[in-house]
């Protein structure tokens, strides 16, 4: 088998690019306190060989690689480059940031708990209503979904025929792509937990 490794870094995000092939094995040599003749003596790879692959110059095949490994006694994926792992998402939306706000309708307050890019895609929001307060919706795209769930105060979901009262701690999972609304039947204020979930 001839076929080369790589031995240049390879793209990756900003302050996070893998050691090159060459200069592990130079690290771990070094480390080991062997020089050149020492690693060319084990692992049976000319010394000059060994300099051109620690500088880049040349492309160590892997027969040789695994030679270079066994001389290090290593694993040879030890001195493969590895990517760094891909940053993790990290996005706050603060309570008391007010661009998150929005007047849904009249007695209906929304605030958005989801990033806005991600709309519709997946959005959470907040709902609070004041009595008698009501929001209506037309039908989404279709497949849809919404799931709300009840956080104070009582609510009356409608979504098509269908129709439910839902209380503090209670969830209703319903079609969204058709004719929909939530309703605050009391006279205090109702808040609740909004999923909307585009799944087509």
């Amino acid at each position: 088998m001839n076929k080369s490794l790589p031995t240049g870094p390879k793209k990756s995000f900003p302050g996070a690019e893998p050691v090159p092939l060459g200069q592990a094995i130079r690290q771990e040599r070094s480390r080991q306190g062997m020089t050149l003749d020492d690693l060319a003596r084990l692992s049976g790879v000319s010394k000059g060989m060994l300099s051109q692959i620690e500088q880049s110059k040349t492309n160590p095949t892997v027969s040789v690689l695994l030679r270079i490994a066994d001389g290090l006694q290593v694993e040879p994926t030890q001195l493969l480059p590895v990517r760094a792992a891909v940053p993790r998402v990290w996005r706050t939306i603060r309570g008391n940031d007010r661009r998150a706000l929005f007047p849904a309708s009249a007695g209906c307050t929304i605030r958005t708990l989801s990033p806005l890019d991600l709309e519709k895609q997946i959005e959470l929001y907040e709902l609070t209503f004041q009595p008698g307060g009501e929001l209506a919706s037309e039908p989404h795209f279709k497949g849809t979904e919404e799931i709300l769930t009840v956080e104070t105060g009582k609510l009356i979901v409608r979504s098509g025929e269908n129709e439910i009262e839902l209380r503090k701690g209670d969830t209703q999972h319903y079609a969204a792509d058709i004719a929909h609304r939530i309703t605050n039947p009391g006279k205090t204020v109702a808040s609740a937990i909004l999923l909307v979930w585009y799944r087509s």
